[in-house]
């Protein structure tokens, strides 16, 4: 029987599935190696979903009757999923170079923040742009974080912190989201900061009693999509109790709840994200022994951000006691001003190499574990029949190269395909 396919990709000397038993997360011993095929090759159909994958004769009889748009010989290379950043801060205005300069300096993160630099440096500079200068700037960068085989990556909001420029960063990612081919998990952060002349408990009143009813409102009549909820729950920024009002309030409404936690000191945010149902927690450089095994039992995911910790030399995220523990560990490339990285290679080296953690672990927490993190690992991160046809091909025998290599990724990925079309080729 004859039909029409969107693309073949022939003969691959490795095929990395990640996953070959629809799991929804890998945790424990299922990360001590991951499912690959060797000499495979894989078909995405017209409606950019995987159709089949397995080895190369078996494809080739199963399909020698059949008409593809693309065909793609991969002998030699290896095929991975697409990578998933599960944590970015990609809308903003304005340049913190500087600041750079004074943390080499020894500045340190809240010394700048006090100082009016840091999130309030970039929230003026964020008010004052118009909305298609902000989108020109995060196009470009989310242009560069697919050439480094991003093809799905969660968005915040929160340079705004009021509801106007909360709603105009929204809009923004609304339209990357209908217009550019990567895929986009978009996130409301009005509780980023707490904005000059507030205090926490007045922003979060604000919060819950202005922004998350207009978002509803928003979402409701298909303006807006939002999917999940954050707060920047930290000492001097939103207490324990603001924190679980603004996220039950989200909730409540139907986001997901994602956030900010025991970034800078021990807050007990990953104890609250576990009883509140938390997807996702972010950072947890600080966190306590319970807050570790609290998230493990109610599957509550750990962002882990190395390229944080690294440039602002903070404590290493306890990776490996995570792990050990049965914690669902996905990663994230904390695009932002302060944390200048658009490169999931980058940080799945950084990963392996300060935190510790092997090269599948980290595959399995840029893949699957990060599309778990923003409640998309029935569709995203791991390539297998059904499941949505974003890939990356690497110009290597070993699919490791992409790790191994720091900073090699520009020479090794050759393709980027997201929803069986090619949006980057080599």
């Amino acid at each position: 029987m004859g039909g029409g396919h969107r693309l073949l990709l022939e003969n691959a000397r490795q095929v990395v599935l990640v996953c070959a038993r629809g799991e929804r997360f890998l945790a424990r011993d299922a990360l001590r190696s991951l499912a690959v095929l060797e000499g495979a090759s894989l078909v995405v159909g017209t409606d950019g979903f995987i159709k089949a994958v397995g080895p190369a004769d078996a494809i080739q009889k199963q399909f020698s009757e059949e008409t593809f748009e693309e065909r793609i010989d991969c002998s030699g290379k290896c095929i991975l999923p697409g990578l998933v950043d599960a944590h970015t801060h990609p809308v903003w205005a304005g340049e913190r170079v500087h600041e750079f300069a004074m943390k080499l300096a020894g500045a340190t993160y809240m010394d700048i923040h006090q100082a009016g630099g840091g999130i309030n440096f970039t929230v003026e500079r964020t008010r004052q742009a118009s909305e298609d200068e902000l989108f020109s700037s995060f196009q470009q960068r989310l242009q560069c974080m697919m050439r480094a085989g991003t093809t799905l990556v969660e968005c915040k909001s929160g340079y705004g912190l009021d509801l106007e420029t909360e709603l105009k960063m929204l809009r923004v990612i609304e339209r990357a989201r209908r217009e550019l081919g990567i895929g986009i998990s978009a996130t409301y952060c009005g509780a980023h900061s707490v904005p000059k002349g507030k205090t926490a408990k007045e922003a979060a009143d604000d919060i819950v009693n202005n922004h998350i009813p207009k978002l509803k409102e928003l979402g409701r009549n298909g303006e807006i999509h939002v999917d999940n909820i954050d707060v920047f729950c930290e000492k001097g920024v939103f207490d324990l109790d603001s924190t679980r009002r603004i996220l039950q309030s989200g909730k409540d409404t139907g986001l997901q709840i994602n956030f900010h936690g025991d970034e800078l000191h021990p807050m007990k945010a990953a104890e609250l994200g576990a009883e509140l149902g938390a997807q996702a927690i972010s950072h947890l450089e600080e966190v306590s022994d319970e807050g570790i095994a609290a998230m493990a039992t109610a599957r509550c995911s750990a962002v882990l951000l190395p390229t944080t910790a690294y440039m602002l030399r903070l404590k290493q995220p306890r990776a490996r006691k995570m792990l050990e523990e049965g914690v669902i560990v996905a990663l994230g490339s904390d695009f932002n001003p302060n944390a200048y990285c658009l490169s999931m290679p980058m940080v799945m080296h950084l990963a392996c190499v300060n935190m510790r953690m092997s090269m599948p672990e980290a595959l399995a927490a840029a893949t699957i574990n990060a599309a778990y993190a923003l409640g998309k690992s029935h569709s995203h991160g791991s390539l297998e029949v059904g499941k949505q046809g974003d890939l990356i091909i690497i110009n290597s025998s070993r699919w490791e190269h992409l790790i191994y290599q720091f900073g090699g990724y520009h020479e090794l990925i050759e393709y980027v395909i997201a929803k069986g079309k090619v949006v980057y080729k080599k």
